[in-house]
């Protein structure tokens, strides 16, 4: 019943194909603010969960595509090496700014932690 307005980043969940694309499968998060996250309000659809994630990201600019998003992913996978455990079965697409701005733009790619 609380309003809580719209929140950065907004989180797609890229779930890849073989091939390195997208498959049609994603889910889309959204930040919980600050002043609720202690106490997250309880969500009264059920197809709506509240998850807490661990750090992961790499960051880059421009209006971000899919493509855009799979090359950030396949840079973070090289930099990381093999020493690294992350989930490989997905990873999540971050972009910070609306639709409406043109410059400065926020995206990131995060990886999961094992």
């Amino acid at each position: 019943g609380v309003g809580m307005g719209m929140t950065a980043p907004v989180s797609i969940t890229a779930f890849p194909a073989e091939d390195g694309s997208f498959q049609q499968k994603v889910k889309v998060s959204l930040r919980i603010p600050s002043q609720f996250q202690a106490n997250p309000p309880c969500p009264t659809n059920e197809s709506i969960k509240i998850e807490e994630r661990q750090e992961m990201t790499t960051q880059f600019g421009g209006y971000a595509k899919e493509a855009d998003y799979v090359n950030h992913a396949a840079k973070l996978k090289a930099a990381l090496g093999s020493d690294v455990a992350y989930r490989k079965d997905f990873y999540l697409c971050n972009g910070y700014d609306p639709p409406m701005k043109p410059y400065g733009r926020r995206n990131e790619v995060w990886f999961v932690k094992e």
